[in-house]
Formats: C-alpha cells, sequence, structure tokens
C-alpha cells in the first residue's frame, strides 16, 4: 500500500513562490500517474496538476499553466509543485494523489491521497 506525506504549505504573499514535495513510501507502479489537487473552504476539490511516473508527460488545471511546474526524482519516490506568481484565488489545502489513470483531472481516477497542505497566499 503506497503512502504520501505532503510537505512544504505556508504563507506567501500574493507573487511568491512555495514549493510543495509529496514524498511516496511502498510499492508504486511506472504505470500510473501522481497529482496534485487542491480545496478551498466551501468549494469541490479540483485538479492543478499530474505527471506519469514514466515518459515525460505532464498535465495542467488552465488555472495553473504557465505558473506551476509539476516534476519528479524516481529515485526519491517524490513528486514536486513548483507555484510561482502565487495569486489569493491559489490558497486552499493542496492534496497529493497517487495510483492515478486516465482521466488524471478527476479524482475518482486516483486511490491513495495525502494528509494535504494549506497554502495561503496573502493579498
Amino acid at each position: 500500500q503506497v503512502q504520501l506525506v505532503e510537505s512544504g504549505g505556508g504563507l506567501v504573499q500574493a507573487g511568491g513562490s512555495l514549493r510543495l514535495s509529496c514524498a511516496a513510501s511502498g510499492r508504486t507502479s511506472s504505470s500510473y500517474a501522481m497529482g496534485w489537487f487542491r480545496q478551498a473552504p466551501g468549494k469541490e476539490r479540483e485538479f492543478v496538476a499530474a505527471i506519469r511516473w514514466s515518459g515525460a508527460s505532464t498535465y495542467y488545471a488552465d488555472s495553473v499553466k504557465g505558473r506551476f511546474t509539476i516534476s519528479r526524482d524516481n529515485a526519491k519516490n517524490t513528486v514536486y509543485l513548483q507555484m510561482n506568481s502565487l495569486k489569493p484565488e491559489d490558497t486552499a489545502v493542496y492534496y497529493c494523489a497517487a495510483e492515478g489513470s486516465a482521466p488524471y483531472y478527476y479524482p475518482a481516477s486516483y486511490d491513495v491521497w495525502g494528509q494535504g497542505t494549506q497554502v495561503t497566499v496573502s493579498s
């Protein structure tokens, strides 16, 4: 069973940057994808980005394209989300998800979830 531990959240001013990390322990399959989702108070969980363990395919929500970058370190079983040019509307709890199958933007496509890390962007 895969377990996920997220880190890197915090408080940042608008225009600033943060890097989230998601370390996966246990057996992970190269045929699956890892994803980042976020959930703001009173809103549904929404897709942010995804990356397959094999290959170079990455996927982004339109709202973060050009500002966020997802990457992975296979040797460390870790996925990162570099967030630049942060906006107040990026404020949410960010969740890492594993064992994802297409379509990667859909939360139900993932079998394993982390505990979430809070990101707060002040204006």
